[in-house]
């Protein structure tokens, strides 16, 4: 049974800086993509970032709303995915899922994505 548990989120001040951790179990996700997504309250949805494996190696991409202040990375004896997120601003604000991609296609599209987990609450106040 695959299972993904997220951690880090919290309240933070505006500039400030946290790191989620989304770590596997039931599964080796070293060779997965996997994604990180966030859902504010009343909106949809959104993509955030994601790691990708392509057969050979990986490579990020980002949302334009957080390229070059988020980065995500994997530690693969660890089976864990990270988001650094760097000048936090109050729109960062939202419950971030981590999500391993189940079909090809659109990397930024959370319906192609088989598994979840519960998420964790970031809060960044003005």
């Amino acid at each position: 049974q695959v299972q993904l548990v997220e951690s880090g989120g919290g309240l933070v001040q505006a500039g400030a800086s946290l790191k989620l951790s989304c770590t596997a179990s039931g599964r080796t996700v070293a060779y997965d993509t996997m994604g990180w997504f966030r859902q504010a309250p009343g909106k949809e949805r959104e993509f955030v970032a994601a790691i990708i494996w392509n057969g050979d190696f990986s490579f990020n991409t980002y949302s334009s709303h957080v390229k070059g202040r988020f980065t995500i990375s994997r530690d693969i004896a660890k089976n864990t995915v990270f988001l650094q997120m760097n000048s936090l601003k109050p729109d960062d604000t939202g419950v971030y899922s981590c999500a391993i991609q189940g079909q090809d296609g659109d990397f930024s599209d959370w319906r192609l994505y088989a598994f979840w987990g519960p998420g964790t609450q970031v809060t960044v106040s003005s």
